[in-house]
């Protein structure tokens, strides 16, 4: 049985992320879990367990996207890029740190998939109209991709990964981010930091921003762009809110996607069935059939390995324990995809002796080091995998050797300060 499940796993793995000839992310994830119910791996008492645990996660997704994508068409996203570009005042190294700035925004409220696919374009867009050469674009690119993952800690709904863990553990909006907006702190200071210090010599000193067409000539439709900031901050106010309404967070923001929807209908400039068909609908699928793959593998008590590591970890203290359940997540995610590797490390958690705080750090160290291992392959999240084909649509080619190299360097201390974040909210904050 352990054999079988691994198999699966690790077959239902490389399909997803290889993807021959195009096929999609749910058709292997499908095939995975028939295939693990056809051997007895799983049951479908597993599958109804796996599907009340990750659908918040997956609706919240998808209503998010739908968003954005709406927003994306309006110029929302264009409008506040070229303004922290003008910000900047022709300073280059100014423009990108307010790059980064941004994608911290981005990534908060639309989640790191969002920011890979909507704002790294957009950014591509502006330096390539600036005339930078290729070396000064990468540097702008790299960074704006790095960012997607390492700044989707603050709230639940900024990484698929955060619902996903929030609704296993049955933790609140208020609750989450009262843990994890220090660590966020720590992660984008670090992050400002490490992409400073390895592009320093690629980032323009000063750039021509009469390149650049003006903030204004972005919005493409006023009235749905005034409606945006209202829908934004009606969404702030459910998330706070939802845990004291016992409202799941995926059925606010689908709400507010289906106003949205329903007042884009009106417009001239939006096109209402191509946005419909361009949502990830195959998350749906890919979340459920790739997590009941994973539960499969925590049948064959494979997850009594992380299990037992994290006992160990426990006899260490606090620090350690912070620190050494987030670089295990982070190793994992970045060899196995961090959507498998938080529910694989969630349920090792479950079996520990931790209570009080070093459960705590251990769940929190999890998110942290599945949000951000990932940084180091190109294999380790869906949003790095989006980043990568929305360059090699707009001809930016990035082997997979050139980003390890970079992807090692930069996210391991980052990695690190965050970790180190959270062990001081744990500790002194509570």
């Amino acid at each position: 049985m352990v054999w079988i499940s691994l198999f699966i796993f690790v077959v239902t793995l490389t399909l997803v992320i290889w993807q021959p000839r195009g096929l999609s992310i749910g058709y292997p994830a499908v095939g995975g879990a028939i295939l693990a119910l056809l051997t007895g791996v799983v049951t479908m008492t597993d599958v109804a367990e796996v599907t009340s645990i990750v659908w918040n996660a997956t609706f919240a997704l998808i209503g998010i996207i739908i968003i954005s994508l709406i927003m994306d068409e309006i110029g929302f996203f264009e409008w506040s890029a070229l303004h922290m570009a003008r910000l900047s005042n022709g300073d280059g190294r100014l423009m990108f740190v307010y790059v980064i700035l941004l994608g911290t925004v981005v990534s908060a409220l639309f989640t790191n998939d969002g920011t890979a696919l909507i704002l790294t374009p957009i950014v591509l867009a502006q330096v390539r109209a600036l005339k930078l050469d290729t070396r000064m674009v990468l540097a702008f690119v790299m960074a704006s991709g790095f960012i997607a993952d390492t700044s989707s800690l603050p709230f639940v709904v900024s990484n698929l990964v955060n619902i996903v863990s929030a609704d296993y553990f049955d933790i609140g909006f208020a609750e989450y981010a009262a843990h994890m907006v220090l660590p966020n702190l720590f992660s984008v200071v670090g992050s400002l930091l490490v992409l400073f210090l390895y592009f320093r010599k690629d980032i323009p000193k000063r750039v021509d921003l009469t390149q650049l067409k003006q903030p204004h000539e972005a919005i493409r439709d006023q009235g749905l762009f005034r409606l945006s900031w209202l829908i934004l901050g009606v969404l702030l106010v459910g998330f706070f809110i939802s845990e004291s309404i016992h409202t799941p967070v995926s059925f606010i923001i689908t709400g507010a996607a289906a106003i949205f929807c329903l007042a884009a209908r009106t417009s001239k400039v939006i096109q209402m069935r191509r946005i419909m068909k361009e949502a990830p609908w195959v998350v749906v699928i890919f979340s459920i059939g790739m997590y009941v793959v994973v539960w499969g593998v925590h049948n064959a008590r494979l997850t009594d390995l992380v299990r037992m590591m994290l006992d160990t970890l426990v006899e260490d203290g606090l620090l350690a324990t912070t620190i050494g359940t987030g670089f295990i997540a982070a190793v994992l995610s970045s060899l196995m995809n961090n959507l498998p590797t938080v529910m694989f490390n969630a349920l090792a958690i479950t079996g520990t002796h931790a209570e009080g705080v070093l459960r705590e750090a251990m769940i929190y160290a999890n998110i942290i080091g599945s949000d951000l291992g990932p940084k180091i392959t190109p294999i380790g999240s869906l949003a790095t995998l989006l980043w990568l084909h929305v360059l090699g649509r707009k001809d930016v080619k990035i082997t997979w050797g050139q980003y390890f190299r970079t992807g090692i360097v930069l996210t391991v201390p980052t990695l690190l300060l965050t970790l180190l974040g959270l062990y001081v909210t744990l500790r002194f904050i509570g």
